[in-house]
């Protein structure tokens, strides 16, 4: 029995107690899912609900009265071996063996498909991650969102969301200008602006340039005046550094669907759009000579400059055009990944959402993610030898690996501060967490090729009731965990809870593995029992290698 079908048959006895008038309960209030979980001491049964403490009082009557129904009725259920009630009304539902081992067969047959859910069924979600400024690679913050937002949109796509990844490419702005004066100023032999850009990447870039225009016959940029040489370096410069982004990016296992240009906004009239737009609901106003929007109206702790006095463009005007371009192109829900350094951009872009006649944080979610320390021998990790000043998503790579670089740094949550000891990444051991979860898949796949060696087959035979022992019954417990696990990821935006998850099922695989044999020892002969493990062995490596896809993390079959 899947938890899936036990919150089934909790729904239907509900269901059935308010026909028949024993619970005065209006049926709109019986959930649609009755939520189970797991109890945290293993005596107290296989699962527990606290659904009759929620709607005891609906129904007029106490909780544990209301509860010792639900047991009655649960009695009959196939499967149900036993139930309890604790405290003032949960239910402790325990199963019997061969309710509980099928799920290994479920999980199996499902393959690929096992702990997807429909909770996000219907919903267009734009995800937008990284978007770093293309004036230089990426540094570890960027990768974190890397890792953390395309194993999220994993999550979001597994609960029935079509996602949409998006990389917002900034190259509109003062940055992109010390950036293409810092090329210029590296090509000439000069110093580097006191604004600009260092690193050893500024002269590969430089030197690129030049090259290519030499090659395509074109006259030496140098040579141009300082504005046309400047112009000549942004453009081929942004290309160049953005193609080396994208390049880090797919090598570390990430794809965006779209490359939004910020320029865009501005070229096609996205920006007056907008402000025509609001100035329609009443939202705009002009003061100072410049054209504000009406964010204290919304909850923001002052009015925002749209257009400025000199009739340009203020920073917060690409914002609201590019909120309402995300909404017209039919997106429901639109996500945002930024750094620890934009906690203020939240208050006046939840106004901008509500001004355009939207919901807060539910039309617009902005997801802040805290800063990753590198530490290697004890000693922090600081500088990158080609990007000077930062440590660079190739240098990670370069380090531990995609899969270490990913997992770890999907495995916290992101509004954490974490610290990535280098050392430990690469360590064959147990205390490396990937390493840890990997070599559980790894082992998986090796009991299995020893059971095929010894004859024994999955397909010859299962009896769910042989899976008898306790090592047993905690490990389908984890098994069972899945799909909450996803929904509850995807609910809450954190995918780190799929890496938790995979750490606590890998533990209760080795102490399995430990305790039960699925190859006959000397002379034994195949029979039911070692099958049906096989069947056990053969969820667990499939339910790990569904988990360590949702991080983008590879299921090696051999370590």
């Amino acid at each position: 029995m899947t938890p899936d079908q036990l919150a089934d048959a909790l729904r239907a006895a509900l269901v059935h107690a308010v026909d028949d008038g024993t619970f005065a309960l209006d049926p709109a209030a019986v959930p649609a899912k009755v939520h189970l979980e797991r109890p945290r001491q293993r005596e107290h049964g296989d699962w527990a609900t606290n659904v009759a403490l929620q709607l005891a009082k609906k129904a007029g009557t106490n909780p544990r009265a209301f509860a010792e129904e639900l047991a009655r009725r649960l009695a009959d259920v196939p499967g149900v071996a036993a139930v309890e009630i604790a405290g003032p009304g949960f239910l402790n539902i325990r199963l019997d063996a061969a309710a509980a081992g099928e799920l290994a067969r479920s999980v199996v047959e499902q393959g690929a498909d096992y702990g997807r859910n429909a909770s996000f069924a219907g919903l267009r979600v734009n995800l937008e991650f990284v978007s770093a400024n293309p004036t230089g690679p990426i540094h570890i913050g960027g990768v974190r969102w890397a890792a953390v937002g395309d194993s999220l949109a994993r999550v979001l796509q597994a609960s029935g969301a079509d996602v949409t990844r998006e990389y917002y490419f900034n190259d509109h702005g003062a940055q992109i200008d010390r950036f293409a004066r810092s090329l210029l100023a590296r090509a000439r032999g000069q110093e580097a602006p006191e604004d600009g850009y260092g690193g050893q990447y500024i002269a590969d870039i430089a030197d690129r340039i030049l090259a290519d225009a030499a090659a395509a016959g074109e006259p030496d940029p140098r040579t141009l005046d300082d504005a046309a040489a400047t112009e000549a370096f942004r453009v081929r410069g942004v290309d160049l550094m953005f193609d080396e982004i994208k390049t880090s990016l797919r090598d570390f296992g990430v794809e965006f669907d779209v490359y939004f240009h910020e320029d865009a906004l501005h070229e096609s009239g996205a920006v007056d759009r907008a402000v025509a737009r609001l100035r329609e609901a009443g939202h705009m106003y002009e003061a100072d000579g410049a054209t504000w929007l009406r964010t204290t109206e919304f909850g923001d702790d002052k009015d925002r400059v749209v257009i400025k006095s000199d009739g340009q463009a203020a920073y917060i005007a690409g914002d609201i055009a590019y909120y309402l371009d995300k909404r017209e192109r039919g997106f429901d829900r639109c996500f945002i990944m930024l750094g620890s350094d934009h906690h203020g951009y939240v208050g006046r872009m939840m106004a901008v959402c509500a001004a355009f006649g939207d919901t807060p944080h539910v039309n617009l979610e902005l997801l802040i993610g805290q800063l990753v320390n590198l530490v290697r021998d004890g000693q922090p990790v600081r500088m990158s030898k080609r990007a000077g000043t930062v440590v660079t998503i190739d240098d990670l790579v370069d380090a531990v690996g995609v899969d270490a670089a990913r997992y770890s740094l999907s495995r916290s949550s992101s509004d954490q501060q974490i610290d990535l000891d280098l050392d430990l990444l690469t360590r064959a051991s147990n205390e490396n967490p990937v390493y840890y979860v990997q070599y559980a898949h790894a082992r998986t796949a090796s009991v299995a090729r020893n059971a095929a060696e010894a004859g024994v087959r999955r397909e010859d035979g299962f009896d769910a009731a042989l899976l008898d022992h306790e090592s047993e019954a905690v490990l389908l417990g984890q098994l069972a965990e899945l799909p909450r696990v996803v929904a509850q990821a995807a609910e809450l935006r954190e995918p780190h809870r799929v890496a938790r998850y995979l750490e606590e099922l890998a533990g209760a695989y080795h102490k399995w593995y430990d305790q039960r044999r699925v190859t006959p020892f000397g002379d034994e002969e195949v029979t039911d029992v070692h099958r049906t493990r096989l069947w056990l062995n053969d969820a667990t490596r499939q339910v790990i290698a569904n988990g360590l896809a949702l991080l983008g993390v590879s299921a090696p079959e051999r370590m």
